[in-house]
């Protein structure tokens, strides 16, 4: 844990720099491994490589929002400790950004054109939560968790199995994806009613048909 005090300025800056890092730069991760390292690749068809290269665009975009929410979130928690498992989540989400990316330009794809738009609309929504209250912000997370989990296992269902790099990259985001969402609940989340749940799941089609094409 960090005990070193920022002044508001200090967290404004540092938190832009975190936008710019998501959006344009090169996020900054953790030490682990990328999963795809001694996995060779494999022949696919330019067809398949388009698709694939476009579901894990979808797949970048839905990690780009989860760094604007969980940046949100740290802005306005109430308690430090729910604060910094955040931020630590946010950490490992920055390894499926970086994985992601390098996976789409393997492929021959690009990243999605919309990308600060649903960074901001992500960032909006986690920090509204967070003042909501710790328990409702949590609770927000656990959700977001489980829709991604789901959609994740939707992909890896239409991503070929010879193409064990994609599928590598995909299964691991699931095993964090679980353990983000067990973290929330685990410290206090609320859950949500289910007209939120259901305005999660549309946006989250909303974003997927968008992303897909741009």
């Amino acid at each position: 844990m960090n005990d070193r005090y920022y002044s508001t300025i200090d967290t404004l800056l540092l938190d832009f720099d975190l936008a710019l890092r998501t959006l344009f730069g090169q996020p900054k991760i953790t030490d682990r491994p990328n999963p795809t390292e001694n996995i060779e690749e494999t022949g696919m068809d330019e067809r398949q490589r388009d698709h694939i290269a476009r579901l894990l665009r979808i797949d970048h975009t839905g990690e780009v929002c989860a760094q604007g929410l969980y940046q949100g979130q740290a802005l306005t928690a109430h308690d430090p400790g729910v604060r910094d498992a955040m931020e630590q989540s946010a950490d490992e989400e920055n390894d499926h950004l970086a994985w992601c990316q390098q996976r789409i330009e393997e492929l021959g794809g690009r990243t999605s054109l919309l990308n600060p738009l649903w960074y901001a609309g992500s960032l909006a929504i986690g920090a509204t939560a967070g003042l909501a209250g710790d328990h409702w912000s949590l609770g927000f997370v656990g959700e977001t968790e489980r829709q991604v989990e789901a959609h994740l296992r939707s992909h890896l269902d239409e991503i070929p199995p010879e193409d064990r790099r994609s599928r590598a990259i995909l299964e691991q985001m699931k095993i964090d994806e679980i353990e983000h969402g067990e973290k929330a609940m685990h410290h206090g989340g609320a859950e949500l009613p289910a007209p939120v749940k259901l305005a999660m799941k549309l946006a989250s089609k909303v974003m997927t048909k968008s992303v897909y094409y741009l």
